[in-house]
């Protein structure tokens, strides 16, 4: 415990400490148990969804001929045999989002009533951490108790989302997706045949103007996921006033501060027997700073900041581009507060 104090504290002597958490062998504790089995259910379906997105095809194309010529049936009808079965892809992508939002609030809800008081606790709460924003566990990419795990867990999987968001922007992911619901949206407008069709579900759609309407809001943000990770953070520090926002801050600067001083020392990467955990690591470091930002008053970048900013870039820039670039994005343009006025130059200049 002293060692995480001088840490945060950002002692000095923070950088010759030995710590290592071991996530890959992580288990629930019995009080843990049942919040695990509730964030498990959600995240069981994470690895699917990323595969599924990395997939991903657009039809941009056909949409915007469609589009261009109102009048021509057949164009019509071509637009509307490719938008339909990815609409109910992006459906169900947007469906897993909302069970990542409640389970994201619940484990915040369950991880203010425990203290994360030792290595085995901590590895369980990074694990969710990481796992849900690789989901993040991401919450495993989310953020913790399991809050920890939990968090870190959603954090992950949203993190490894925003890994994707570039390919997957190119696939018209972010915009075309947006560009489709836009479509059908344009369609049921146009046609009570087509509002009925899709109110119906053909093809697993279901999807009627408010949903097109919600869906499209949710598509339009850089890194969808993480925005709704981030919302749910930011909801439950509001609608909790009687709870200490410290409560929530301390415990993902803790996590942040753990990945980068492991991340910093090479002995800890022989004893990861799989690779992928430095990846993971990175993941949620990077996912529950941008937590951290959207919640903390100054956010992660000014100097009052407990998060070492600069640390954290630092370890992110010694890894191959092809591996971060993603991550740095993440930091740039999904933080809230990275471009405020209080955000040191030097900073500014480490992700330009």
């Amino acid at each position: 415990m002293g060692n995480l104090l001088k840490i945060l504290a950002k002692d000095e002597s923070a950088s010759k400490i030995d710590i290592f958490l071991d996530f890959e062998n992580a288990q629930p504790t019995h009080p843990e148990f049942e919040v695990w089995q509730i964030v498990n259910s959600v995240l069981v379906h994470s690895d699917r969804v990323l595969e599924d997105l990395q997939k991903y095809r657009g039809a941009g194309e056909e949409i915007r001929q469609a589009i261009s010529n109102p009048s021509h049936d057949q164009l019509q009808q071509i637009a509307w045999n490719a938008v339909v079965p990815l609409v109910a892809k992006l459906k169900g992508y947007y469906d897993y989002s909302l069970n990542l939002d409640k389970v994201t609030y619940q484990t915040h809800c369950n991880g203010q009533s425990d203290k994360v008081t030792d290595q085995t606790q901590c590895n369980d709460q990074s694990d969710k951490v990481t796992d849900q924003t690789h989901c993040n566990g991401e919450s495993d990419k989310v953020t913790y108790q399991t809050h920890c795990n939990e968090q870190s867990d959603k954090v992950t999987n949203q993190t490894h989302c925003n890994d994707q968001s570039d390919k997957v922007t190119d696939q018209t992911h972010c915009n075309g997706e947006s560009d489709k619901v836009t479509y059908q949206t344009h369609c049921n407008e146009q046609s009570d045949k087509v509002t009925t069709k899709l109110t119906n579900g053909d093809d697993g759609s279901d999807v009627n103007n408010e949903m097109a309407n919600r869906m499209s809001l949710f598509y339009a943000q850089a890194t969808p996921m993480l925005k709704m990770l981030s919302d749910a953070t930011t909801r439950f520090v509001s609608e909790n006033k009687n709870l200490p926002i410290e409560n929530t801050t301390d415990l993902l600067s803790t996590m942040a501060a753990v990945c980068k001083t492991m991340l910093e020392h090479d002995a800890h990467y022989t004893r990861f027997k799989n690779e992928d955990t430095v990846l993971f690591c990175l993941r949620v470091m990077v996912g529950v700073i941008i937590l951290y930002d959207h919640v903390h008053p100054v956010g992660a970048f000014d100097k009052k900041s407990s998060i070492d900013i600069k640390g954290c870039i630092k370890v992110l820039k010694v890894q191959h581009p092809t591996k971060v670039e993603g991550l740095l994005n993440a930091l740039r343009y999904t933080s809230k507060h990275f471009n405020d006025d209080s955000t040191p130059k030097n900073i500014k200049a480490m992700l330009s």
